[in-house]
C-alpha cells in the first residue's frame, strides 16, 4: 500500500502522466423540511428528534416529493447551463449501511432532472476554464455515523458508533463533472476554482447556504493518470467528503503524485475510496472498489414521476439572479479594476462587503481601500475571516463620508475603525468618545504653524532657502502638536504662506 512517503514530486509527475479528474458534489438544499417527509431540517437538534416513519423507513409509510426541493433542483441545473428533463422519475439505491436507516437511498438513476451542462470557472490569472457537467439529480442525504473509542473518529479501532438520523432524508442535489481533461499541471487549481465557483452559484440561487465546514458542501475528488500520449483514462481513485476548497486543492495534488509514484515504479492502481487528511494533506485506502458498485437500482414505486412543465421552467428561468461570474465580470469593469485585483477581493472574502459599502453610500475605490486595507490587516491579526469582523458595510460606509467631509483624515479614521472594532459604538460615536475630528479651526492651525516655525528656526530657514521638501518636518511638527488631528495638506499650505515660498 502506497504511504504519504510514496511520492514523485508534482513536477516529474506532470511530465510523465495527464490528470484525469471527475468532481462529484453533494449540495444540502436549504428546504424547511426534508425531501420526501415533513421532519424538519434545522441543525443543532438533539440526536434522534427530527425523525419519522417515512425518514426511518419504517414498514407502510409513504414518502411525498418536497416541491420546493424539485424548484431548487431546477435552478441549479439551470445556472449550471444544464438541459432540464421533461419527465424523470426517482430511484432506489440499495446498499446496507448503518446510518441508511431503509436500507436503500432514494435517489436518481439513469434519469436525472438535469444533465449535458458546464460551468465557466475563473483561475488566479483570470484565465477561464470550462468544466463540463454531465448530471445534477436529486436524493437524500444519510443519518450521521459518530464512532467511539478509536484514535482517528473513523470506524476501525472504534469500540462502538452512535447513530443520529436527523440528517436522514434531508434534500441533496449531487452535481457529477464529465472527465476534466486538459487541466495539466493547473488540475489542483482548476479544481479548486470549479468548487468555489460551484459554491458562489449556490449561495447566489437561495437554496443553500452551501458552508463545507458544516458539510453542507462536500466533494468527492475522482483521479487517475494517463501516460502522456496516451488515450486511455487510467484507475481512478475516489477521495471522499472533502470539506474545504484548500482541501480539495491538496488532495488533487497529492493523489497525482502518489498515482505517478504507483506507476512509475510498475504498479497497479488500486481502483477504491480514499479519506483525505487534513493535518498532512495525505490520503489513505478506505475501501477498495474493484469493479463498479451494484446497487440494484430499481424505479421509485412509492413515487409518482416529476414532469416539470416547460412554462414553469421558463418562469424559474426568468426569475434567476445575475450569476456569479457575470457580477464579478460587470462589477469589474464598473470599478475600473484589473482581473488580478478581483481576484485579490475574492480571495480576501471582501466582495459582497465592498458591494454593501457601496450600497450604504461609499465610493468603489474607498470601500474597497478600507476593506481590502486596513480592515483586512485587522482581520488577519485577529485571526478573523472579514465578515466575522465587529463592523458593519453601513459602519464603514460612515468612515469614508466622515474622511470625505475632512471630519477625519486616513490616520484619524483607522482610529474610529479600531474604535468601532473594539466595541465602542458607531463611527460618530468614536469619535466623540475619542475626540477624533480633525482641527479644522483656522485659528487653532494658524497658531500651531507659527510655533513650529519658531521652534524649528533652521528647518524654517531651509524652507525660505528654497528646500520646499524641508516644509515636511514642519508639518510633522503641527501634526505631532495636535495629535494628528490636521489637514496635513492644509497645515503645509500654511507654512508655505507664512515663509512665503510657493510650492512651485
Amino acid at each position: 500500500m502506497t504511504t504519504t512517503t510514496d511520492l514523485v514530486s508534482y513536477e516529474d509527475a506532470l511530465a510523465s502522466y495527464d490528470p484525469v479528474m471527475g468532481l462529484e458534489v453533494h449540495v444540502e438544499l436549504g428546504t424547511k423540511t426534508k425531501m420526501f417527509c415533513g421532519c424538519s431540517t434545522v441543525l443543532g437538534a438533539d440526536p434522534n428528534t427530527q425523525t419519522c416513519p417515512v425518514c426511518l423507513g419504517l414498514p407502510g409509510a409513504l414518502p411525498v416529493v418536497n416541491a420546493t426541493g424539485v424548484e431548487s433542483a431546477i435552478k441549479i441545473g439551470l445556472a449550471l447551463n444544464c438541459e432540464i428533463a421533461e419527465w424523470c422519475r426517482f430511484a432506489r439505491k440499495n446498499y446496507f449501511y448503518p446510518d441508511m436507516p431503509k436500507n436503500f437511498q432514494t435517489s436518481q438513476y439513469d434519469e436525472p432532472i438535469a444533465f449535458n451542462g458546464y460551468l465557466d470557472v475563473q483561475l488566479e490569472d483570470g484565465e477561464t476554464f470550462r468544466v463540463e457537467i454531465e448530471r445534477a439529480h436529486m436524493e437524500e442525504d444519510t443519518g450521521k455515523s459518530t464512532h467511539v473509542g478509536g484514535a482517528t473518529g473513523r470506524i476501525h479501532g472504534a469500540s462502538h458508533s452512535l447513530l443520529d438520523y436527523n440528517r436522514a432524508g434531508i434534500p441533496l442535489i449531487e452535481i457529477v463533472t464529465k472527465p476534466i481533461v486538459g487541466a495539466g499541471e493547473r488540475a489542483p487549481e482548476v479544481a479548486k476554482a470549479y468548487v468555489r465557483e460551484l459554491r458562489e452559484v449556490i449561495r447566489a440561487l437561495g437554496v443553500s447556504e452551501a458552508r463545507m465546514e458544516m458539510g453542507q458542501m462536500r466533494c468527492d475528488v475522482n483521479l487517475s493518470l494517463m501516460p502522456k500520449g496516451a488515450d486511455k483514462f487510467g484507475t481512478r481513485s475516489e477521495t471522499k467528503n472533502v470539506n474545504s476548497l484548500r482541501s480539495v486543492e491538496r488532495a488533487v495534488r497529492f493523489e497525482i503524485q502518489r498515482h505517478a509514484a504507483v506507476l512509475s515504479d510498475g504498479g497497479t492502481i488500486v481502483q477504491e475510496t480514499r479519506h483525505f487528511h487534513e493535518d498532512t494533506g495525505s490520503t489513505t485506502s478506505g475501501r477498495v472498489k474493484e469493479e463498479a458498485e451494484d446497487y440494484r437500482y430499481f424505479p421509485e414505486p412509492d413515487l409518482v414521476p416529476v414532469a416539470p412543465s416547460r412554462e414553469w421552467v421558463e418562469e424559474i428561468r426568468a426569475a434567476l439572479p445575475e450569476l456569479p461570474l457575470v457580477r464579478r465580470n460587470r462589477l469589474r469593469e464598473e470599478w475600473g479594476i484589473s482581473g488580478t485585483d478581483m481576484q485579490a477581493i475574492l480571495n480576501a472574502g471582501a466582495l459582497d462587503l465592498i458591494v454593501a459599502t457601496i450600497d450604504a453610500g461609499a465610493d468603489a475605490a474607498s470601500a474597497r481601500k478600507w476593506w481590502m486595507g486596513e480592515l483586512a490587516r485587522q482581520a488577519n491579526e485577529s485571526g478573523k475571516a472579514l465578515d466575522e469582523l465587529a463592523i458593519t458595510p453601513q459602519q464603514v460606509a460612515r468612515v469614508t463620508e466622515l474622511v470625505a467631509s475632512g471630519d477625519l483624515n486616513d490616520k484619524l479614521a483607522r482610529q474610529v475603525i479600531e474604535g468601532v472594532l473594539a466595541g465602542e459604538g458607531t463611527p460618530d460615536e468614536v469619535v466623540e468618545g475619542r475626540g477624533l475630528k480633525v482641527v479644522s479651526d483656522e485659528g487653532a492651525l494658524t497658531a500651531a504653524v507659527e510655533e513650529a516655525i519658531a521652534g524649528n528656526p533652521a528647518i524654517a530657514d531651509k524652507v525660505r532657502g528654497g528646500k520646499v521638501a524641508a516644509a515636511g518636518a514642519l508639518v510633522g511638527a503641527v501634526m505631532k502638536a495636535t495629535r494628528g488631528q490636521a489637514d496635513a495638506a492644509r497645515v503645509k499650505e500654511l507654512i508655505l504662506q507664512k515663509l512665503g515660498v510657493s510650492e512651485g
